[in-house]
């Protein structure tokens, strides 16, 4: 006879990568929803009329204010709660919102829709990180958060390449009403398909059924791990310097080189989807070998791909040559996947299990203000003031950029000053002695 599966029983193989695909989906969507207005940022700066510091504050800001804002709350009721109910409605939640941003006439319909992305989306990558926790053990957590991590490149080409094709065929609002009506088919599938694991299964600290510490008590934990607070800024400053710059590239492209949004799409697009998808597909085959289960050579090895390809960076805003512009941005835009996996996989290993849905809230916190608040804003005031006449133009958006550009330089320094800490700070965490690979 089939017995149905206890609730703490180990997951299968089958189970285990189910799961691990289908919050890949989950991370695919979030992207996308959030991306899709750095393509049209451009035709809807152009249409409502705005400078560019007014489209940063409507596209970015007002999302990822009440990402950031509500990332806490639903953190804290994810390491109490069922997590696969919570990853759905949050699911649901933004993809109608996003369909309301397609549906919008003016800035205020535009800017509210905005908020219930961002608000929707706060759920949905802390409660996918902390799912995936469960289902595999710490060895092989940074490999399956990497997997996890190609949601940001297929969102990225969703976002880029098929919204500019679509919005260049239907208008800017067609992009985002292809977007959004398929998410809330997907968050109903998840919540029938996925199982909710027992928390901690794999760790040795003990996780009884009590209640999960508290925001205080997390925080001092967190703030006593020298190595989680460097993993926490590292990643953060990655996402300012890489994800901050990709948020003004297309409109970028289409003033310097006088581009459409789907053309531009057409150049950054295959980069985000293939370049991308080999970076982190390498990468977590990289972390799957026995010699990368040490955290320090992860740490390292972060940091040096970050460091190198700032310089690659700073030569694609600088030169007028659309074709070495273009070559570079084939090392320069996959270096923004490569660590978004590893680092969600080495911070859960670097606080206990009922702490890691908001440690994972407070990384994406600092990386979204980040990326999403401070560069856009930035970025568009600094062009603003650069601008020689009483029109922002290509120049003046360049110069902007170019003044982001070394921030890929502080989050080197995060990665290797992060790498004596890692192994104390991951065996006072999970409660298991690191035993070097053979």
């Amino acid at each position: 006879m089939n017995q149905p599966q206890e609730k703490d029983e180990a997951p299968s193989l089958v189970a285990r990568w189910y799961v691990l695909i289908m919050t890949v989906c989950v991370y695919t969507l979030s992207i996308a929803d959030r991306y899709v207005m750095s393509t049209v940022l451009e035709p809807i700066r152009l249409d409502l009329q705005l400078t560019d510091s007014g489209i940063a504050f409507l596209t970015g800001v007002s999302l990822a204010l009440f990402y950031v804002i509500f990332g806490f709350p639903l953190s804290a009721l994810i390491d109490r709660g069922n997590r696969r109910k919570i990853i759905a409605i949050s699911v649901i939640v933004w993809s109608v919102m996003t369909t309301f941003s397609g549906l919008a006439k003016t800035y205020w319909h535009l800017l509210l829709s905005r908020v219930g992305v961002g608000i929707g989306e706060a759920g949905g990558t802390p409660g996918a990180s902390s799912l995936l926790a469960d289902y595999f053990p710490a060895d092989r957590r940074p490999m399956a958060l990497t997997i996890f991590a190609l949601g940001a490149p297929i969102g990225a080409w969703l976002g880029a390449d098929v919204a500019g094709s679509i919005a260049d065929a239907q208008g800017w609002r067609g992009a985002f009403l292809w977007l959004g009506i398929p998410g809330i088919l997907f968050g109903a599938l998840f919540y029938l398909t996925v199982k909710e694991p027992r928390r901690g299964r794999f760790d040795a600290v003990q996780t009884d059924a009590g209640d999960a510490p508290t925001f205080r008590e997390t925080m001092a934990y967190i703030w006593k791990q020298p190595a989680a607070v460097h993993v926490i800024m590292a990643s953060g400053v990655s996402a300012l310097w890489g994800w901050g710059l990709m948020w003004w590239t297309p409109a970028f492209l289409m003033r310097t080189y006088d581009l459409s949004a789907g053309h531009a799409g057409d150049i950054t697009g295959p980069i985000h989807l293939v370049g991308g998808a080999i970076a982190t597909i390498a990468t977590g085959w990289l972390l799957a070998l026995p010699k990368m289960t040490d955290p320090r050579r992860v740490m390292r090895f972060m940091g040096v791909i970050v460091g190198v390809a700032t310089l690659a960076s700073w030569v694609v805003y600088w030169t007028r040559d659309l074709e070495l512009a273009h070559a570079l941005m084939w090392f320069f835009i996959p270096s923004i996947y490569f660590y978004i996996g590893p680092t969600f996989g080495l911070l859960n290993n670097l606080v206990e299990p009922r702490m890691r849905a908001m440690a994972c809230a407070w990384l994406l916190f600092v990386a979204n203000v980040f990326n999403l608040i401070v560069a856009p804003q930035a970025v568009g005031m600094l062009s603003d003031w650069f601008a020689t006449g009483p029109d922002v133009d290509a120049n003046s958006l360049r110069l902007a950029m170019l003044c982001l550009v070394p921030t890929g330089l502080w989050a080197t320094w995060h990665f290797f000053a992060g790498v004596p800490h890692m192994i104390p700070d991951q065996e006072k965490a999970t409660g298991v002695r690191y035993v070097p690979a053979a």
